[in-house]
């Protein structure tokens, strides 16, 4: 799955850069909010294993059960999620601040102390709100991603995996998609040799059936919040190309510039009809800031021509970071 950075637009003032970035903080505590509550309401009630480092600690909160019950009362003595999600992600971050670089940290630390709060303070319920567990899977699952995407399009993280992957990647020349990749695998193939559920266990059959679908359960809630995430940041990273074809161009170039804080390159071209030399705009915006350049085309030169294309990633200044890897 892609992890994408630098949704902020470089070009803004300072004053609304401070502005953005408080509400990118926000973001990121309040849009961990559903991920907890997806794990605390579904995931653990149905005892799956997903990927990540919450499959990890929901792996250690089902073998720990009734192992502590004089530390841990309220969760039947099992060492909480909560807990385990704060110590691991307290490690890899003092490992990624002193190898990746303390700059990454900073916002990540945001998103490991807000996931770590809700855990906490959402109490697990004794059933899953849904029944069914292949729904609870999926609709589980989208939820979840939706969560993640909110927090990774505020340029945050959750932790876990991601700080793993960008320390391998640091050293290696391994991308990070493959990273998260293999860990997932490997954590949700744990699954097989866990203590089945009750609710598992009550409706028989061949044991190693029952562990092979709990094995595809974490799949499908895996493959669920994968697409979540990627449709997400799909439609919050959508760009479009504008070429306008107008006399009244300088205006229109201007406006652009002034009002939606973008760059403009102004084209050479010949009307071959007329055989007059003409000029053309092409500007390239983020898709919530088209409605923008419309209007000023319209209050500038409501005859101009104006061609709009979907264009699927463009990488640079003050849109996405090029990567090589």
């Amino acid at each position: 799955m892609l992890r994408y950075r630098h949704f902020v637009n470089p070009h803004n003032a300072p004053s609304r850069s401070h502005v953005r970035t408080v509400f990118e903080y926000l973001a990121i505590i309040f849009g961990i909010f559903p991920m907890a509550l997806m794990v605390n309401w579904v995931l653990l009630p149905h005892a799956f294993v997903g990927g990540g480092l919450t499959g990890i600690c929901s792996a250690i909160y089902y073998v720990t059960d009734g192992v502590f019950p004089t530390l841990f009362p309220d969760y039947g003595g099992a060492v909480p999620v909560w807990l385990t999600t704060f110590v691991f992600n307290f490690i890899l971050l003092l490992i990624a601040g002193f190898t990746v670089g303390w700059r990454f940290t900073v916002r990540t630390m945001v998103g490991v102390t807000a996931i770590t709060f809700w855990y906490r303070v959402i109490p697990i319920l004794p059933e899953p709100i849904i029944e069914d567990p292949w729904l609870g899977a999926i609709i589980g699952g989208f939820v979840f991603g939706l969560s993640l995407g909110c927090v990774l399009a505020a340029n945050g993280s959750s932790g876990g995996t991601d700080i793993v992957a960008m320390i391998v990647n640091h050293y290696h020349d391994i991308s990070l998609g493959n990273i998260m990749l293999v860990c997932d695998i490997v954590i949700i193939a744990s699954a097989f040799f866990l203590p089945l559920p009750e609710s598992m266990l009550q409706e028989g059959g061949n044991p190693l059936y029952l562990h092979i679908k709990r094995i595809l359960y974490g799949v499908a809630m895996t493959i669920s919040y994968t697409v979540a995430v990627d449709w997400l940041m799909a439609r919050i990273h959508r760009s479009v190309h504008f070429l306008i074809y107008s006399a009244k161009y300088d205006e229109i170039a201007t406006a652009i510039n002034t009002t939606v804080n973008r760059g403009v390159t102004v084209l050479d071209g010949t009307g071959w009809y007329s055989k007059q030399p003409v000029k053309v705009i092409s500007v390239l915006v983020r898709k919530p800031e088209s409605a923008q350049v419309l209007s000023i085309v319209h209050r500038i030169d409501p005859g101009a021509l104006v061609s709009i294309a979907d264009v699927e990633g463009v990488f640079g200044s003050g849109f996405d970071k090029i990567k090589a890897k």
